[in-house]
């Protein structure tokens, strides 16, 4: 029976979620499997793998064929590393405590990557919740002044309109003091 590592679908529509499964190559995509060995959520950034590292380098060792993405998040996860080591082993070209202290050194620079990678992500995205809080501050300080300035336009326009009201009053009494004093 010719077996394949890859991904059973699962969630809703738009938001998948995977189950990593051994199964029978002519099994359909999301039926029977043989043994479930992990899950692989692309929703999170970084997405988030759980994977039983023994179990999957147990079915590679004993001829499972992964898929292509199968593939690529086994080697994210060290397993087809620590395969290639164990053939290494195999032929003689190493011993088993030199090919784990690669893997472990490799292991720690995918860490180191990882974390990287995430300090990243939280830096940016504080760094543009930053930009946005002083771009939005920015707007509500220039609407704030222009509102201001309608308010003074308003107000000045106002008191010209009194001045122009009490204008010609006050001309009139000034005509009419002079005409009694001439």
């Amino acid at each position: 029976m010719a077996t394949k590592i890859r991904l059973a679908r699962h969630g809703r529509k738009g938001r998948p979620f995977y189950h990593i499964v051994v199964a029978d190559s002519r099994a359909p995509r999301d039926g029977k499997f043989i043994e479930r060995i992990g899950s692989y959520n692309p929703n999170t950034n970084p997405a988030t793998i759980n994977l039983d590292f023994d179990k999957a380098l147990t079915w590679l060792n004993n001829g499972a064929q992964p898929t292509d993405t199968a593939k690529a998040i086994l080697s994210y996860e060290g397993v087809m590393m620590m395969k290639h080591l164990q053939g290494g082993v195999k032929k003689g070209s190493f011993d088993q405590a030199t090919a784990e202290l690669k893997f472990e050194a490799w292991k720690k620079e995918k860490e180191a990557k990882i974390n990287a990678k995430k300090e990243g992500l939280s830096t940016a995205a504080t760094d543009s919740a930053k930009a946005r809080l002083e771009a939005e501050t920015k707007v509500s300080a220039d609407r704030a002044e222009a509102i201001a300035k309608k308010a003074a336009d308003a107000a000045a326009e106002i008191a010209a309109a009194e001045a122009a009201k009490n204008a010609p009053a006050e001309a009139a009494n000034e005509e009419g003091t002079e005409s009694t004093e001439a």
